[in-house]
């Protein structure tokens, strides 16, 4: 695991950091002089984000890495020489089934990565978090994860289960130099999100933010973990939801057309 070249520079880890929220959190930390350490299942696509942050003068290491492989986790936290900053970005959606006919095979898999992802990456590097002495976990849930819709039960009891855990560790730790910051966003539109979960119909993707004009992008919510991550430390922001103006609520959308 390549180490920054100011070994005083405090270390990010941000999970699911080939594509979309996680791409985006990875750049903008590294503009606030954090050495990010990109973690995520495509290696080629980390690669070249690293080279892209190095060549811009920032400091970021890739390492290719599957949230749901708990040796593979465990042997990234061995790597890393600190850890300051934890994002807890990789999850995502599939399918929008009702109840009645979603496949299990599915909401396995959004519970694994979502909620099972997380534990493993927080488990294995809250130590070193803990140790830096002024530590941050980031979750990345939905606002999913505080009120349901239809077709999205698999993925709503995944982001449940996920903002439960932030919320239950941040008891659990207190009075440890260590916050947990739960980030909740709505409508964005991203390269893959919705593409992914429609198993790559890409007009179903597109519908979903039709008549929006202005859904939430990467950017903005990487904007927002980096405002929170950069509170002075004694400062928890315990629950941001940041959604588009046009999105009232998960089932409440203004639409142009």
């Amino acid at each position: 695991m390549p180490t920054p070249a100011d070994r005083t520079a405090p270390v990010a880890v941000v999970t699911g950091a080939s594509s979309g929220i996680g791409a985006a959190t990875a750049r903008r930390l590294a503009t606030e002089g954090y050495h990010v350490v990109l973690a995520a299942r495509r290696g080629e696509r980390i690669d070249a984000l690293a080279a892209e942050l190095t060549a811009a003068g920032l400091s970021a290491a890739a390492h290719p890495l599957d949230v749901t492989d708990r040796a593979a986790v465990d042997a990234l936290a061995a790597a890393l020489d600190r850890c300051d900053v934890l994002v807890n970005n990789a999850g995502g959606a599939l399918g929008a089934d009702p109840v009645s006919t979603g496949d299990p095979a599915e909401w396995r898999w959004m519970y694994e990565v979502n909620v099972l992802g997380t534990l493993n990456t927080t488990q294995a590097l809250l130590p070193a978090l803990t140790a830096s002495g002024n530590g941050t976990v980031v979750v990345l849930t939905s606002t999913a994860g505080h009120a349901t819709y239809e077709g999205g039960a698999g993925y709503v009891a995944a982001k449940h289960a996920e903002h439960v855990l932030a919320e239950t560790l941040r008891l659990e730790i207190v009075g440890t130099p260590v916050r947990v910051i739960e980030v909740a966003p709505g409508m964005v539109r991203t390269d893959e999100f919705a593409t992914t979960r429609f198993r790559g119909d890409a007009a179903k993707a597109a519908s979903v933010y039709d008549g929006v004009g202005a859904p939430l992008t990467a950017d903005d919510v990487a904007d927002t973990v980096a405002w929170a991550v950069t509170r002075p430390p004694h400062v928890n922001v315990d629950l941001l939801v940041v959604r588009p103006r046009a999105q009232a609520s998960n089932t409440k959308v203004h639409r142009e057309r």
